[in-house]
């Protein structure tokens, strides 16, 4: 034998569909980019905050620098204002970078881990909390069974904040990085990191996982699947909830790839635009914006924001927001209010019967609902919540009942709400309450008045059922003779169908 020739065959380049041609990449201004190296930047869910990623200022050899994490604001205008440090605790001496954004901007997932006087701990993943004096001191998120081998770690965070994917090297990889799973327990750890399947994984090294709003669309870094340079990004849909079963990764094409290492690419729930890192004009790596295409955005969601207020002060509240769905009452996702501005955010996905709540300690929860199930472009929507104090006399709305029209039969939708009412008078024994029905001016007075007995007494039944004795339960019909609008129209005649409690005895 004269020579021996290995050679890898690679596939070619399963180039995304639908790529226009006016397809281009924007270098955001110096107000984000600086004469060094920026790096991971990370959009806020609703696009309106930027965090990145910068080196320090020092001669030292890069390998040995480290790096701070600045954040931009988008101002009314469009344009971004210019980048501040986001200061301790969340910068220490150590290689500092922020993960992910919850939606409501209230919680940080940050790369590393991080000692109890807020200084520089080793490898992993940290969680920060706004509080009303700023970040909380970065704890450690505890994943069962964590390893890598690599120096280098990336990761993500769902937008329900129920799931992590993270790129690391364990013995089971393919080759160097693969991306990972976890899940989150009840009590707060992470479940031992599953690997995700040899579709999105390749033999050489995965980067930088990226899993959209819609909680299915990802974009990722790879080195082994075909591309335009040493690592490319590239874009591929989960097909079920093993986690394992992908579409086939879509390289995203020579514009946003480059003959270098593309990587980092994010985009907020609307989907309208990404960012990423490139070389810039000075040669160091700078934060760009791609307007994306139809065929490259992920699948349409909703973000509903508010303000959460105690329903007798007004006030702005601290409180925890759960969302869940309504078919059968499973918890979805969470997330907190701003302790000082009672702002919340949450993103929901299409195709489901929602319902939602703020939850806060001595008070009771005032559920909304909403359906994404013919979602079919991104929508924001405005609701705020209320906490009801829990006190003798004041009228408390179960909001989520559905009924059919004319009819007093609690529909199945109905259970989660109905569940929290019965939780809450057996945690709650001394407490009494009389349940009040209520109807529009629409039709006959004695059939308005007929039906919303009706509908309260189905309300005791079910609550009854349940385990609660009926000696601390009354019902009643009350019609169309308590309105909680005057407003003739189809919103304030919704307003004034309802059935709601009052407690008569704590």
């Amino acid at each position: 034998m004269d020579y021996f020739v290995l050679r890898t065959n690679r596939k070619p380049i399963n180039l995304a569909k639908n790529l226009p041609a006016s397809l281009k990449r924007t270098r955001l201004s110096d107000a984000v980019n600086s004469s060094s190296t920026e790096k991971s930047p990370l959009i806020s869910p609703d696009g309106t905050i930027l965090y990145v990623t910068r080196e320090k200022y020092d001669q030292s050899p890069i390998d040995k620098v480290n790096s701070e994490v600045y954040l931009s604001q988008k101002m009314a205008d469009g344009t971004w204002s210019t980048a501040r440090n986001i200061g301790r605790p969340i910068n220490n001496d150590g290689h500092n970078f922020v993960v992910s954004s919850t939606p409501d901007n209230n919680t940080l997932l940050l790369g590393n881990t991080y000692n109890g006087d807020g200084s520089p701990k080793g490898s992993g993943f940290s969680i920060s909390e706004r509080t009303i004096d700023g970040w909380s001191m970065p704890r450690t998120v505890e994943i069962d069974d964590y390893v890598n081998h690599n120096k280098y770690i990336e990761a993500c965070l769902s937008a329900d904040g129920g799931t992590l994917l993270m790129t690391v090297e364990r013995d089971s990889c393919l080759g160097e990085r693969d991306i990972f799973v976890s899940f989150k327990h009840e009590d707060g750890r992470w479940s031992r990191p599953q690997h995700t399947g040899n579709t999105i994984n390749s033999y050489l090294d995965e980067a930088a996982p990226f899993l959209a709003a819609d909680g299915i669309t990802l974009y990722f870094t790879s080195a082994g699947h075909s591309g335009f340079g040493s690592s490319d990004i590239f874009m591929s849909r989960r097909l079920d909830d093993t986690w394992r079963n992908w579409s086939e990764p879509e390289n995203l094409g020579p514009i946003i790839n480059t003959r270098g290492w593309d990587a980092y690419f994010n985009v907020p729930a609307d989907g309208a635009y990404a960012y990423l890192i490139a070389n810039g004009p000075s040669g160091s790596l700078d934060i760009w914006q791609v307007d994306l295409p139809p065929s490259l955005r992920p699948r349409p969601v909703v973000i509903v924001s508010g303000i959460v207020t105690d329903a007798s002060t007004q006030k702005p509240m601290a409180a925890r927001i759960r969302y869940e769905r309504l078919s059968d009452g499973a918890e979805l996702g969470t997330a907190m209010s701003d302790p000082a501005t009672g702002a919340y955010k949450i993103v929901l996905t299409g195709g489901e019967e929602y319902g939602f709540r703020a939850d806060a300690q001595d008070y009771y929860a005032v559920s909304r609902s909403l359906s994404t199930k013919d979602l079919t472009t991104y929508k924001e929507i405005k609701q705020d919540l209320t906490l009801e104090p829990v006190v003798i006399g004041r009228g408390i709305r179960i909001n989520n009942l559905f009924f059919d029209v004319g009819k007093s039969d609690l529909r199945p939708e109905s259970r989660p709400d109905l569940d929290r009412l019965v939780a809450f008078l057996k945690s709650n024994a001394t407490i009494a309450i009389e349940l009040g029905g209520h109807t529009d001016d629409v039709g006959k007075d004695k059939d308005n008045l007929t039906l919303s007995d009706n509908r309260a007494k189905a309300v005791m039944t079910y609550i009854t059922e349940h385990g609660i004795d009926a000696s601390r339960i009354s019902a009643k019909g009350y019609g169309e003779t308590k309105p909680q609008s005057m407003d003739k129209t189809d919103e304030g005649r919704q307003l004034n169908r309802r059935v709601e409690f009052v407690i008569t005895r704590k």
